[in-house]
């Protein structure tokens, strides 16, 4: 898959598994993550068009494999669970937070990332952007100073994967409480959620998602 992947991209890709990904995160080991797998399998459609992202889901939420996650990943904090399926095949844009983001493959799939380092006055340029490879059943960490978005499929059913992160990320901000409009505070799209958007993504635009990406919006192929 990898090898087809770097003929069909005028791009680079790398595995999740190569040093090369030390800046943005780890591989996770030891750790079961198959009960998270097995649900988001089974009970988690793709969409016909799009992607859907579900932050906090209380079926993964209360399994066995859960328990362990917040004291192990996050500190002793509380942690969420959800997913996220699509059929994305573009750069889009790029978020981050402030705490790292769980991924657990649940199929293959390609992340384009990036360093929050190289946001310069709320812009990002595409061609500091790398693509990376992560193979079903891989599970891995992504600092909170890596840039990334969704996922982008490798085949033409989509993907899935499981998404980790602080409790309360991704959710409804109530703009009263943040009006400052300058700075990073403008990137600042959702709870522990800051958005660069391309500006062709009118869809995250029209949400507030600052439009910062420069450069072409880049399509992965398959």
């Amino acid at each position: 898959m990898l090898s087809r992947l770097r003929e069909r991209n005028n791009t680079a890709v790398y595995d999740v598994r190569d040093p090369h990904f030390k800046t943005y995160g780890r591989a996770i080991t030891g750790y079961d993550f198959t009960p998270f797998i097995r649900y988001v399998e089974q009970h988690t459609p793709i969409p016909e068009k799009g992607n859907v992202y579900v932050a906090s889901v209380p079926e993964l939420e209360e399994l066995r494999a859960a328990k362990p996650l917040g004291s192990i990943f996050y500190g002793g904090m509380p942690a969420q669970i959800g997913y996220c399926n699509g059929r994305n095949t573009t750069y889009n844009g790029f978020e981050y937070h402030k705490g790292s983001e769980i991924n657990v493959a649940v199929t293959d799939f390609m992340l384009v990332l990036g360093h929050v380092w190289d946001v310069k006055e709320g812009t990002f340029r595409v061609e500091e952007a790398e693509v990376f490879f992560v193979e079903r059943g891989t599970a891995i960490e992504m600092y909170q100073t890596t840039l990334h978005l969704s996922p982008c499929r490798v085949c033409d059913e989509g993907f899935r994967d499981v998404v980790i992160l602080p409790e309360g990320t991704n959710t409804p901000l109530a703009r009263e409480d943040y009006p400052l409009p300058d700075g990073e505070a403008r990137l600042l799209l959702q709870r522990n959620k800051w958005v660069i958007a391309h500006p062709e993504r009118t869809a995250l635009i029209r949400q507030g998602a600052y439009p910062g990406l420069l450069g072409e919006n880049r399509e992965l192929r398959y």
